[in-house]
């Protein structure tokens, strides 16, 4: 069966009785070109969520997410828009490795509109710092980044290297607040979509202070 005849039901299974999604195929499909090499170069600890149904997702409505169980180190997947949002609970190690490379980014305090609200125009670029959210979209041309959350110079990333994120189409690179590096052909920082906490356990994607329902 071809990746575009594949519709995820709403317990995230795939029906092959549902029609296609356009919406989905972008990302799914650079997704699944670049997963192996995700696969090869870190190990990242990954949870997919589809919680809505295909028609909510599709009108963009808000998703609800519960991180509470989400460890350190983790990331999970949500379709939110037809794009997926990255939920990244960081550990200490990654908070700490933010700060030391603030020298490196192109706009280390997000001062660029359009790509981080007010909340976020911090040094972790989030309402608490050790949860980040994002959109998973490069700036540059729209491919989906990979991650890459071991520090060092592992899998061919520099000597430097704090943990973050590497977009496999032309090499811009992005750090554990997703924000981008100098001198690569992203020129803004991965977005940051509205969000807020329902609970210290649940978040809400889609919805914020200047975003309602």
């Amino acid at each position: 069966m071809s990746q575009d005849t594949l519709v995820h039901d709403d317990d995230g299974a795939v029906d092959p009785n549902l029609p296609p999604d356009p919406s989905r195929r972008f990302w799914v499909t650079t997704a699944c070109a670049v997963g192996g090499v995700a696969g090869v170069a870190t190990a990242v600890p990954f949870v997919s969520t589809f919680a809505p149904s295909e028609k909510a997702r599709a009108a963009g409505a808000p998703v609800e997410v519960d991180v509470g169980d989400l460890a350190p180190g983790q990331m999970r997947t949500v379709e939110w828009r037809g794009k997926p949002v990255w939920i990244i609970r960081r550990t200490d190690d990654q908070l700490k490795g933010i700060k030391s490379q603030d020298g490196l980014m192109a706009d280390p305090n997000s001062e660029r509109p359009g790509f981080t609200p007010a909340y976020a125009k911090n040094e972790y670029r989030s309402r608490k710092p050790e949860l980040f959210v994002c959109v998973g979209i490069c700036t540059h041309l729209g491919c989906s980044p990979t991650a890459h959350f071991e520090t060092g110079g592992g899998a061919g990333m520099p000597g430097n290297w704090q943990g973050g994120f590497l977009c496999p189409c032309h090499g811009s690179t992005f750090d554990m607040a997703g924000r981008v590096y100098k001198d690569k052909p992203a020129p803004d920082n991965l977005e940051v979509p509205p969000y807020q906490y329902l609970s210290d356990t649940r978040i809400i994607v889609g919805v914020d202070e200047d975003n309602k329902a």
